[in-house]
């Protein structure tokens, strides 16, 4: 079960920083805002692969002790730690260096919802029911 689990928040975690990264570079051409010095490319991969990781071990002992309701207790705290995750992103102090600061939540944002959308949207093709 575990070994299933990790390689989902694996290939999930990897998906997710792609997609940061992909975003990021949309959110550039889009805003002309440059956050590549506080989210750069190996800090975004990492971050999602970390967040996908994590939800695996979570995952494996959530369906581990809680049998037939592990999963959907397991679904309920990923999206709450997601959700809770965004107040990261608005707390955080930007180096007085970087220009247009307000839009640093735009950007990290919707990249903290990432790593659940890819766990879920992956998870039927690595974990039979």
């Amino acid at each position: 079960m575990f070994k299933k689990s990790l390689t989902l928040g694996i290939v999930s975690g990897l998906l997710a920083g792609i997609a940061g990264i992909l975003y990021a570079k949309l959110y550039y051409t889009a805003n002309e805002a440059d956050f590549s010095k506080v989210a750069s490319s190996v800090r975004i991969i990492s971050s999602s692969l970390f967040g996908g990781v994590l939800a695996a071990i979570g995952y494996t002992l959530l369906v581990k002790a809680l049998k037939s309701k592990g999963e959907i207790v397991f679904n309920l705290l990923f999206t709450i730690l997601s959700f809770a995750s965004l107040l990261l992103p608005i707390a955080f102090k930007l180096p007085l260096t970087i220009e247009t600061p307000e839009l640093f939540p735009g950007m990290v944002i919707p990249m903290h919802l990432f790593p659940a959308l890819g766990w879920y949207t992956l998870k039927p093709l690595f974990i039979k029911n």
